[in-house]
């Protein structure tokens, strides 16, 4: 392939094949004047280390989002803890009732997805990263509130009616929270320091599912105070704190990077260059390019649909894990709150573990090899929870009633219980790098917007599959359909993940051969590249 190259003074550079154009903006000679002013004053009054600068950064932005995915994570995940401690049997609720209030609740949120989609993309030209930001630091506190409003409407609930109302509106504004709160911290942080940070955020959700395990043994003690029930005191807890501090939350939150508190001029003129040099739009700096058909454009891409499948396929199994995770121990033959607890030790786990995996995957740029790795071992765990004998398990499929003599010590309950250390950690620990390999690899702002909203919705999707195929048709204590079917979308995120790698690792080679032939070594990055352009290089 010949390829022609010419280069624009102080415009733009423009490679074209025969079949394609690439029009990348670069600098103009403003913005060189600044940047070199940006540099010598931090030469004057250099930072004292980059580390300490990111460091900084993540004590201003990361507690805020941190704690609002986790009340948002908590929230969503104690409806489990209520079915056990009685909330299904007390309102009369079957388990096909169960399961479609939660796909209610997944679809409110759905719905929520396509309507911001379209205000964010309906005037192209007028959208910045300033504009995003601003979105994330204004919406985001107001939907924390208003949603988490909601769970105290739970505890008021006499009927199925009222649960598929406060559900509707439990989805409906929670919709957006986290590709809302990953496209913020995209523009917060270099590529390559993203996926530790979104770990971090999604930590938040294992975390929150062994926090309600605890949260939930002690407060459904309450059962009797003040007339109302255990799990309606679960929900009325819970629900006061995170209304109060979504209200706070808007305060915290800065509207950019370079205006984050803290920070001296020197060391938000080195994050402005971080930045810009990684391609990552700033303030002011709008994306022009963007039209109609760049938001369509993304969703033909090869690696926006392997990432997003692979979305759905691990939203089955991780929303799937934090509705019934209480139930699947309880199945096991634990009591009550002694299921509540015994749910606690694979979260934590996963927090670690999750911390530590998307460290070494930042520091070696490997989000593929991540997913293969948890993939692998998440198939492992459930294979060993399908294939143990049933023999010895506790079988009665009334979760809050008298467990029958057993012993829970036995070989097989022994053996199910580790299973849930392997197939917990691996399915959380993947979200992180789905989130991150996806913002990492997808250009300009807006288009990046769109594929993580894509990633979202697709998890989503995944979310309603879980909810019916472990609530309603497949029946405990084994859970055979429902982990047999979990254990094929983990096989189908192991070959996403693979193809994926494998396709970008050739496209990445293509363009650099592209840009060899053409005589041209240096690479132009920028703000406004797209991921589609031969200067772009893709994260493996």
């Amino acid at each position: 392939m010949v390829m022609s190259t010419v280069i624009e003074p102080a415009e733009s550079i423009r490679s074209t094949d025969g079949d394609s154009v690439y029009e990348n903006r670069t600098e103009t000679e403003d913005d060189r004047v600044a940047l070199t002013g940006s540099l010598q004053g931090e030469c004057e009054d250099a930072p004292s280390s980059s580390s300490s600068i990111w460091a900084k950064m993540d004590l201003i932005v990361l507690p805020v989002t941190t704690m609002m995915f986790f009340l948002s994570s908590l929230d969503r995940s104690n409806i489990g803890n209520a079915r056990v401690a009685g909330f299904q049997e007390q309102l009369g609720i079957t388990d096909e009732q169960f399961s479609f209030a939660l796909t209610i609740t997944i679809m409110s949120g759905f719905s929520l997805h396509v309507l911001r989609g379209a205000y964010i993309d309906e005037s192209p030209t007028d959208r910045t990263a300033s504009s995003t930001s601003q979105q994330t630091h204004y919406r985001k506190p107001a939907a924390v509130a208003t949603k988490h409003g909601r769970p105290v409407g739970h505890s008021l609930l006499r009927d199925y009616s009222g649960l598929l109302a406060c559900r509707f509106f439990l989805g409906l504004f929670e919709g957006g929270l986290l590709p809302g709160i990953v496209l913020y911290l995209s523009s917060f942080y270099p590529k390559r320091k993203l996926q530790l940070r979104i770990s971090l955020l999604f930590s938040a959700t294992s975390l929150a599912s062994a926090f309600s395990g605890l949260l939930a043994a002690a407060i459904v003690k309450m059962d009797g105070v003040g007339g109302k029930p255990g799990w309606a005191w679960l929900f009325i807890l819970e629900g006061v704190f995170t209304v109060l501090f979504g209200l706070a939350a808007y305060f915290f939150l800065p509207n950019a990077p370079t205006s984050a508190p803290f920070f001296t001029e020197a060391e938000k003129e080195f994050i402005k260059r971080a930045l810009h040099e990684d391609g990552i739009i700033l303030v002011g700096e709008q994306d022009n390019d963007y039209t109609w058909t760049e938001f369509w454009r993304a969703f033909i891409q090869p690696h926006v649909v392997l990432i997003a499948l692979s979305g759905f396929f691990n939203g089955a199994t991780v929303s799937g894990l934090a509705y019934f995770l209480p139930s699947i121990v309880a199945g096991l033959g634990y009591s009550g709150a002694e299921a509540q607890l015994m749910s606690v030790p694979p979260f934590a786990v996963t927090a670690v573990l999750s911390i530590v995996s998307s460290y070494l995957a930042d520091h070696y740029a490997r989000r593929g090899l991540t997913i293969i790795i948890f993939s692998s071992i998440t198939t492992i765990g459930l294979s060993i929870f399908l294939g143990i004998k049933p023999s010895l398990l506790y079988s009665n499929a009334k979760l809050n009633a008298p467990p029958r003599p057993f012993n829970t010590g036995s070989y097989a309950t022994v053996v199910r219980y580790g299973s849930l250390f392997l197939l917990v950690p691996g399915s959380y620990c993947i979200a992180p790098p789905l989130g991150a390999w996806m913002s990492n690899n997808t250009a300009p702002t807006l288009r990046r917007a769109t594929a993580l909203a894509l990633l979202s919705t697709m998890s989503n999707v995944g979310s309603i599959v879980s909810a019916w195929v472990l609530g309603a048709l497949s029946a405990p204590p084994r859970y055979t359909g429902a982990i047999s079917v979990l254990l094929a979308f983990q096989l189908g995120i192991f070959a996403c993940a693979t193809g994926n790698v494998l396709w970008l690792r050739a496209e990445n080679r293509r363009r650099e051969r592209v840009r060899v032939e053409a005589g041209v070594v240096a690479e132009v990055d920028g703000p406004g590249l797209k991921n589609d352009s031969v200067w772009y290089t893709y994260v493996l």
